[in-house]
């Protein structure tokens, strides 16, 4: 069963839509007895850093999302804000992230490559995707286009976790995996066959 952490930030209805027209089981989790029968979970995220992160540590939830990722290694993708999650510190605020995989959220702003750029990114972008990657391992074309709307990016400290990469002013890291842990900066809830494939591959792949 796919799990959608339901802890008061992100679009979870989108996600549930998304898996039910693919006939892929998926379910949201507010409490720790709903994720005990988690196969994949999905961290979904929206706005401020801190208030994200603040409100997954108050839901009760953490401790166990540890537990099945860190120790049980059920795979995880987090989604936009979810995904910055993953580092371990944002520029945007000044709590600690889950620190799951290395890397720091950078504001567009502070790259002088960036910085004269429309704010914040929104729209298409199209994907430089690594072939090997889980999540692009099936029915992906050369350049997949998926949709933004942020003001910060993923950094990762080692670029052998990043699967893909998108140019704006100069290249930044869009997807990051780390074994059965994945980040994803776009929005595939918003980015029609593209982001439902990526989708299912996490769910058969992940």
């Amino acid at each position: 069963m796919i799990r959608i952490i339901d802890y008061g930030v992100g679009n979870i209805q989108a996600f549930l839509t998304l898996f039910k027209r693919q006939g892929i089981a998926a379910e949201k989790a507010s409490t720790i007895e709903e994720l005990q029968d988690a196969t994949r979970l999905i961290l979904p995220g929206v706005g401020h850093f801190d208030h994200a992160m603040q409100r997954l540590n108050d839901s009760g939830l953490r401790p166990e999302l540890e537990r099945l990722v860190l120790k049980e290694s059920v795979p995880v993708i987090g989604i936009c804000v979810g995904m910055q999650m993953l580092a371990d510190s944002s520029e945007e605020g000044t709590l600690p992230g889950l620190g799951w995989i290395p890397g720091k959220v950078k504001s567009f702003a502070s790259n002088p490559l960036m910085v004269k750029l429309p704010m914040p990114h929104m729209g298409w972008n199209t994907l430089q995707t690594k072939p090997a990657s889980r999540l692009f391992q099936a029915g992906f074309d050369d350049e997949p286009q998926f949709y933004f709307l942020h003001s910060y990016y993923f950094d990762a400290e080692d670029k052998n976790d990043v699967a893909a990469s998108a140019f704006y002013g100069t290249d930044f890291d869009v997807v990051v995996s780390r074994g059965h842990m994945h980040g994803v900066q776009c929005h595939p809830e918003k980015s029609h066959h593209w982001g439902a494939q990526l989708l299912k591959n996490f769910a058969e792949f992940g």
